[in-house]
């Protein structure tokens, strides 16, 4: 039988290493946090940072993620979800095509707009306007290119509303999914999509942890997302054999991106990177890619 003492110094240097490898960590973080504040300070504008590791939920980092930044095509998102979520209800069958139209209501008094081909980010679909397009087609063009016009078409199909009561049903407090793209009667009138690095990081998560929907519907989400052709920030320093899926949204001064990243020890975590008023658009992204990496760095060495 091991003596008192013994044990006494067992438990002792367990104790002392269990409170050397948390001030350890503990430090890592102040490090991360502070790293990421002066990357952040080093941009012209307002930028919030949601980071959540799914493995380990108590390692998160939240910068300004309570701030309201217009949504721009992160709230594609949102449109995906509630597409699936209509399918597995029987209210639509994404197998099933619909006709594509160029011209949509404002929802500020029903007048008619159209989308135009010099603003958006998918050309070929307008090639395709006046026949029947797949509606899983529209939902993959939405999400990988960021086709506006396809976005439009499937708001309307689903009900905006809609799509922010499911979000509201899945946590996210604060995201507003109001109308479609290119309404600007309602942008003039200060009625858009907005959204916060929290919600976006919540939804993320739901897609993750497979609540968004049913695991089928969740596993076809993700590889919707990393299909995702705009790769300028989050994985843009990550190694190439890093997955990530994710959705990027962009207007004049506003660059976001929100991921879940793939470690290759099976890992992941989720995060947001929004940014608005940005007054070098370039060197505000190229910074936020910079933050990925930091983050990505931190992640692995956990």
């Amino acid at each position: 039988m091991k003596s008192f003492n013994t044990l006494f110094a067992i438990s002792l240097f367990s104790f002392s290493f269990l409170i050397s490898s948390c001030q350890e960590k503990h430090s890592k973080k102040e490090d991360l946090e502070k790293t990421i504040q002066n990357q952040i300070d080093s941009i012209e504008g307002t930028v919030a940072v949601a980071f959540y590791s799914l493995s380990e939920p108590k390692d998160s980092l939240l910068i300004n993620a309570d701030e309201k930044f217009h949504a721009a095509s992160t709230m594609k998102v949102p449109v995906m979800i509630e597409l699936f979520k209509q399918a597995s209800e029987g209210k639509l069958d994404l197998k099933d095509s619909i006709l594509l139209k160029n011209e949509f209501k404002s929802i500020v008094d029903g007048s008619l707009y159209s989308m135009d081909i010099n603003d958006d980010s998918d050309d070929i679909i307008y090639s395709q306007i006046g026949t029947k397009v797949a509606l899983w087609d529209l939902m993959h063009s939405m999400i990988t290119v960021s086709s506006n016009l396809a976005t439009n078409v499937l708001i309307e199909l689903v009900d905006a509303k809609k799509v922010t009561a499911s979000m509201r049903r899945l946590g996210a407090k604060d995201i507003e999914v109001l109308r479609g793209v290119e309404d600007q009667k309602a942008y003039d009138k200060g009625l858009s999509n907005s959204t916060t690095a929290k919600d976006l990081m919540v939804i993320m998560e739901a897609i993750a942890n497979k609540t968004a929907g049913n695991q089928k519907d969740c596993d076809a989400m993700i590889a919707i997302l990393k299909d995702q052709q705009h790769n300028d920030i989050i994985p843009l320093y990550l190694p190439k054999e890093i997955e990530v899926a994710h959705k990027t949204g962009s207007i004049t001064g506003v660059h976001h991106d929100a991921a879940i990243v793939y470690l290759p020890d099976g890992r992941a975590y989720i995060l947001v990177l929004l940014s608005k008023n940005l007054k070098d658009f370039d060197q505000g992204t190229d910074q936020l890619a910079n933050i990925s990496k930091t983050i990505y760095d931190y992640a692995i060495s956990n």
